[in-house]
């Protein structure tokens, strides 16, 4: 049985939510943001004891069969309400001699220490900074894009284990393995 998927999203204030079908849709002061529920899982908007909104889940046939995708259902909810209240913010360094980053346009350039200079297109709703040449502040309101575009510019040049050199998240830690003995 879910314990995730039991307790509501509560619904703060300047944030409203719609829910059609299987489609819930949250709009809050930064933007709008729509999602598809798992099949089998009701969502409503009521209020609680107190008389505030949430936004409650139910299984709709086994729950035990359905608790995975009940949790989805909250997490789903609470990540886009978050999203629109506050927004998500992923920051990566780039660590290496010569390795820098600058904005193009709409893309982000980067020289990582290849023969040719990378160049990614920045997806609608995402917010580049660059510090320093060096520190890339990514920001969004939908998680799973600040999160994967986060990935794909990491994937270019991941940390090697040596040195220390390529792209890591600014909290991440790299486990620095020793180099050949003579």
């Amino acid at each position: 049985m879910s314990r995730i998927g039991k307790n509501p999203v509560p619904i703060p204030n300047g944030v409203e939510v719609t829910v059609t079908g299987r489609q819930v849709t949250v709009k809050g002061p930064k933007g709008t943001l729509t999602q598809t529920m798992p099949p089998r899982i009701d969502t409503s908007v009521t209020k609680d004891d107190e008389g505030k909104p949430v936004v409650a889940f139910k299984p709709n046939g086994n729950a035990k069969q359905l608790s995975p995708a009940w949790g989805t259902a909250k997490a789903l909810v609470w990540c886009m309400v978050e999203g629109v209240t506050k927004g998500y913010t992923i920051n990566l360094s780039l660590i290496g001699v010569g390795y820098r980053a600058n904005m193009q346009g709409k893309k982000l350039g980067m020289t990582l220490g290849y023969s040719h200079p990378i160049e990614m297109d920045i997806p609608e709703g995402l917010k580049i900074d660059i510090k320093d040449q060096t520190e890339i502040t990514i920001t969004g309101i939908d998680k799973y894009m600040v999160g994967q575009f986060a990935a794909n510019v990491r994937a270019k040049r991941s940390p090697e284990p040596f040195k220390g050199k390529g792209v890591r998240y600014t909290n991440e830690h790299i486990v620095m393995k020793e180099g050949k003995k003579k």
